[in-house]
């Protein structure tokens, strides 16, 4: 089976400071994303997710290092014809309408009359944007540029979508609105590389994971083998009860106004609170178990470094 995306040793340098002395910012990347996949590309700030996407782009050029897109290399233009790009900071002519602004990206793919309207009135409508169609994007939210940009990005019906951090800088429901959309993209058989550092909706939406730091690859795979189902400790909230007497109950307590906040790391310890909470006639008001997270994974291999 052919790879959506395949990086091989990628090695890339820039230089820097008054005596330009080279920086190492890729050393060696080896990744492979599979069709049909979201892949996740995280890594804190300039660990060199960007500067892999500028080269997977071929925006820049690395040292060392090969890249196929879809068995093509990178450069050529049929690996182009299948790939769709939605940069961190795009550049858009503010004065055009939503509808103009695809208009006029479409030309690079020589779209003209019924198909090109057709394929513009769809790809609004999946950014939920036909309200907007006709608004001059001035006028628009961060995170309705985010959808316009990313409208612009499949207009040519890429089967590789590459989107660098579209869920910055958006609030909750925008980044919600941009999940749902790259979801709708595989369930239509698109790959989508998604470069981000918000790792809570990483972990929504990916199906694989790739974590960069200082420009290496320190942990890569499927979430589903990477995240240990082993619960770390049981999150514990009570009402009604004196805390003193779950001093020596939970591992750490809090209270916030009348509700009092548990973390038990002995299994051992839960049926004695639960048993106090019983005879003191006070009140649980939830008892969750906390397994590993991405967020766990993430700060534990960056601390490492």
């Amino acid at each position: 089976m052919v790879e959506a995306l395949k990086i091989t040793n990628l090695h890339k340098s820039f230089k820097t400071g008054f005596f330009f002395k080279r920086k190492k910012i890729l050393k060696g990347i080896t990744l492979t994303v599979d069709k049909g996949d979201i892949f996740g590309y995280l890594g804190p700030n300039g660990a060199g997710k960007t500067t892999t996407i500028k080269c997977i782009m071929g925006l820049i050029f690395p040292e060392i290092g090969e890249i196929r897109i879809l068995g093509q290399p990178h450069l050529s233009l049929k690996a182009k014809e299948h790939i769709g790009f939605l940069p961190e900071n795009p550049y858009f002519y503010d004065y055009l309408t939503a509808a103009d602004f695809l208009r006029f990206y479409s030309q690079l793919f020589q779209l003209r009359g019924e198909e090109r309207d057709k394929r513009i009135e769809g790809l609004i409508k999946l950014v939920d944007l036909e309200k907007y169609a006709d608004l001059q994007l001035r006028k628009f939210s961060r995170g309705m540029l985010q959808r316009i940009g990313l409208a612009q990005a499949l207009l040519n019906e890429p089967e590789l979508v590459m989107l660098d951090e579209p869920l910055g800088g958006l609030d909750p429901i925008g980044r919600k609105e941009i999940r749902d959309i790259i979801i709708r993209l595989r369930e239509e058989g698109k790959t989508v590389f998604l470069s981000s550092h918000i790792l809570q909706d990483i972990e929504m939406i990916c199906d694989r994971v790739a974590i960069i730091v200082n420009g290496e690859i320190v942990n890569a795979g499927r979430l589903s083998d990477l995240i240990s189902e082993k619960v770390f400790f049981t999150e514990v909230i009570v009402s009604g009860i004196d805390a003193e007497k779950l001093e020596n109950l939970g591992d750490s307590i809090d209270s916030h106004g009348e509700k009092i906040f548990l973390k038990v790391y002995d299994d051992a310890k839960l049926e004695s609170i639960l048993q106090l909470v019983e005879s003191q006639k006070g009140r649980i008001h939830s008892l969750i178990p906390r397994t590993e997270t991405l967020e766990d994974i993430f700060v534990g291999v960056v601390k490492r470094q």
